[in-house]
């Protein structure tokens, strides 16, 4: 198997014996961040071959022009290294005070009517901020970084080398009310200074992709939409708007598997809220585009209808998004 040894370009100075211990990256997780790098996600980068990451690989290639194999093939290879420039696919991050400043909510209950009764659903802890970050799953991080504690600043820790989307600042509590399955209301995302687009979501895919004004696909995501009982609505739509760190307003009334005790709430904005950190919201009543609180499932679970990415996917769709822009659900 071919391997790439990561010699990490943050530090210029190296032992060897430090050298011998560098994180040894497989094929996978290179492929999965050089993809990423390049506007073709696989959701949650974490080194395992499965169809997030062969539908990426097969969206990269048929942008690219090449055979659509949906294997890291030779040419699927150099067409990855000539377009991401040869970047290490690993580098190390230094753990920082505000990395460990929080807040956060360790105790996440299941129960959204317990959730509405939390002043924020931040991440967990650390690790799972860090890996966000970066985009990966805790446990890819944890596998890296093998000593590491992940709750000192100024520790080292192997990250994935991809382009960092930041989580949006928590907005100013908002007031409760309004409608709809996930209808978000917070901070709205800037979205000036884009190329008009139009966002596809195809369902026999489990994919979402934006192609520009001449067809190109200038980005490529998994994501979950819809199950049996809430089908993704096919037919056209448009964007009406794009908030950021939503908080959720939840109506039991328009969840088939809702508790019948349940009733109307507002569910605290923050990364491990309903609908994650930002809410495309689109001219079909009651849904939307959005994040998750777990990315992990990602391409492998249902959804009540709406389409769901991980949150730093639906934060690189929310800059392509602006009111009008044609949504498309095949």
């Amino acid at each position: 198997m071919r391997a790439f040894l990561l010699f990490c370009c943050a530090l210029l100075s190296i032992a060897t014996s430090a050298v011998a211990q560098a994180p040894v990256v497989t094929d996978v997780t290179a492929g999965q961040v050089m993809l990423d790098r390049l506007g073709f996600s696989s959701g949650e980068i974490d080194g395992r071959m499965g169809t997030n990451v062969r539908n990426a690989i097969s969206a990269f290639q048929n942008a690219q022009g090449i055979p659509m194999t949906g294997q890291l093939d030779a040419a699927t290879w150099q067409r990855l290294t000539e377009q991401s420039g040869g970047v290490p696919p690993l580098v190390t991050y230094v753990m920082t005070d505000l990395d460990l400043a929080g807040p956060f909510t360790p105790d996440i209950p299941k129960d959204l009517m317990e959730q509405s009764t939390l002043t924020a659903l931040s991440y967990r802890d650390p690790l799972e901020a860090v890996a966000e970050k970066f985009h990966a799953s805790p446990m890819l991080m944890r596998g890296l970084n093998p000593r590491s504690t992940f709750e000192r600043a100024g520790e080292q820790v192997t990250v994935p080398n991809v382009m960092v989307t930041e989580a949006p600042p928590a907005p100013e509590p908002a007031p409760a009310g309004g409608r709809g399955r996930g209808r978000g209301r917070g901070a709205p995302i800037g979205t000036s200074g884009q190329p008009m687009v139009t966002i596809y979501v195809t369902k026999a895919t489990s994919a979402l992709t934006i192609e520009d004004d001449s067809g190109r696909v200038i980005f490529h995501a998994p994501v979950t939409s819809g199950s049996e009982h809430d089908p993704l609505p096919i037919g056209m739509w448009k964007v009406r708007g794009v908030q950021r760190n939503p908080t959720f307003m939840y109506n039991p009334d328009l969840f088939w598997d809702a508790n019948p005790a349940h009733s109307k709430a507002t569910i605290p904005p923050g990364p491990n809220n309903p609908v994650g950190v930002a809410w495309i919201d689109i001219t079909k009543e009651h849904y939307g585009i959005h994040g998750t609180p777990e990315p992990a499932n990602i391409g492998h679970a249902e959804s009540h209808g709406c389409v769901r990415l991980t949150n730093w996917d639906v934060q690189r769709v929310a800059t392509w998004a602006r009111p009008g822009t044609p949504v498309i659900f095949r």
